[in-house]
């Protein structure tokens, strides 16, 4: 076996066990307490707790979100990319590097008219029919 492949196995063991000990570590020396009403409330800086704690968040905030989290992916993803591209095309592979590029970024767009498409970008349903919300 090849001493890469046994420093790999190595690192894998370690990082699996690591987790379920730093558990049990918390779980020996964290002081034992009964439950009680108070543990289920949230804790407000020693202040009484107002309204719910527990809040429902609109869909469209995670939409918005992960659409954003994707470009930003994509763009730290491309940057690289266009580094390479000039590499590329002094080795003479620039025109099978440009369609890759193309087919990325092509990809990500077709998710991104997917989402238009289906309404997920618009914040006020309705907005674009001319439908005006309510007060």
């Amino acid at each position: 076996m090849e001493t890469g492949y046994i420093t790999a196995l190595w690192f894998i063991v370690i990082s699996a066990l690591t987790v379920p000990l730093m558990m049990g570590i918390g779980w020996l020396i964290r002081p034992k307490v009964k439950g009680s009403h108070l543990k289920s409330q949230p804790y407000e800086c020693g202040e009484q707790p107002v309204g719910e704690a527990w809040i429902k968040f609109n869909i469209r905030f995670y939409v918005v979100a992960i659409i954003f989290i994707i470009f930003d992916v994509e763009v730290a993803t491309v940057f690289p990319a266009m580094t390479l591209y000039k590499s590329a095309i002094a080795q003479g592979a620039g025109g099978i590097a440009f369609i890759k590029i193309f087919l990325f970024i092509g990809l990500l767009l077709s998710g991104l008219v997917y989402c238009w498409v289906r309404g997920d970008l618009e914040w006020i349903k309705g907005a674009a029919q001319g439908i005006k919300p309510r007060k």
